[in-house]
């Protein structure tokens, strides 16, 4: 059964809870809902955490952009449909996409799917070519960005198969 909290603990636990990680309003507005706090409690918790800093909108949505592009190499359009989820303004949103640099950004996705392209064991070339785009499309990648990296990596391929025809063993 669900420990009763006091504002007082509820406040002191929410304040962890943040302290651990940024989090943005819908994910401690759920928690304080799952700790059983009403929802004048619930307002009057939230307007503390923001006058204490420990809720910051802008703040959580520019992490959020940088730690999934940098960790989990996620491309603009996952971010912008997850910090969508999560209920962040459009505001936000934009601000978090400016903390992205461009090269980086390019970088990661060429390493990304040059590691894909150079992983699919697949033999015949459409299906080849499906399971890149479904994989780089899932990863949040721009379409035109994803079309262009394979007809580079095809060509390249082409190439080094063309390469070794040219002097046999």
């Amino acid at each position: 059964m669900n420990p009763v909290y006091s504002i007082k603990e509820a406040i002191n636990k929410i304040e962890n809870y943040c302290a651990y990680q940024e989090r943005c309003h819908d994910e401690v507005v759920q928690k304080l809902r799952s700790m059983k706090m009403d929802s004048e409690e619930t307002d009057t918790i939230m307007v503390h955490l923001i006058s204490a800093n420990f809720l910051n909108e802008e703040r959580f949505a520019c992490s959020f952009a940088r730690g999934k592009h940098r960790i989990k190499f996620w491309g603009k359009i996952r971010i912008v449909n997850e910090l969508k989820f999560r209920k962040i303004t459009q505001y936000n949103i934009n601000l978090a996409l400016k903390e992205i640099d461009p090269q980086e950004y390019l970088s990661n996705f060429d390493t990304v799917a040059e590691r894909n392209w150079e992983s699919i064991l697949e033999t015949n070339n459409l299906k080849k070519r499906k399971k890149f785009c479904d994989y780089l499309l899932r990863k949040g990648f721009e379409s035109n960005l994803i079309y262009e990296k394979v007809r580079e990596l095809e060509n390249s391929n082409t190439d080094d198969t063309n390469a070794v025809d040219q002097y046999p063993i």
